[in-house]
């Protein structure tokens, strides 16, 4: 019953930030696009985390397995992020 309550919360908390994307990404060609996108990008990340973490079942796995995916996330948020602000 925890799984299924825990699920639940994950996809709400996923359609939120969904939401919350698409709504600080609409307005992209305002003077703040040097927030709007990182911050987009950053919310694409932790998506990404949660889908890892519940539906792939990594919460589970070998530590070793959990910290490469969870490196893998903040390093590649970070790179793109800075490669964003970079050009």
């Amino acid at each position: 019953m925890i799984t299924r309550d825990r699920t639940l919360l994950v996809w709400a908390i996923l359609v939120l930030a969904t939401l919350a994307s698409w709504t600080i990404g609409d307005d992209h060609l305002t003077h703040r696009q040097n927030v709007v996108a990182p911050t987009v990008i950053a919310i694409a990340f932790i998506k990404v985390r949660f889908v890892g973490l519940q539906f792939m079942e990594l919460r589970e796995a070998p530590l070793l397995l959990r910290a490469a995916f969870e490196a893998y996330v903040a390093v590649a948020a970070l790179v793109l992020i800075v490669l964003y602000l970079a050009y």
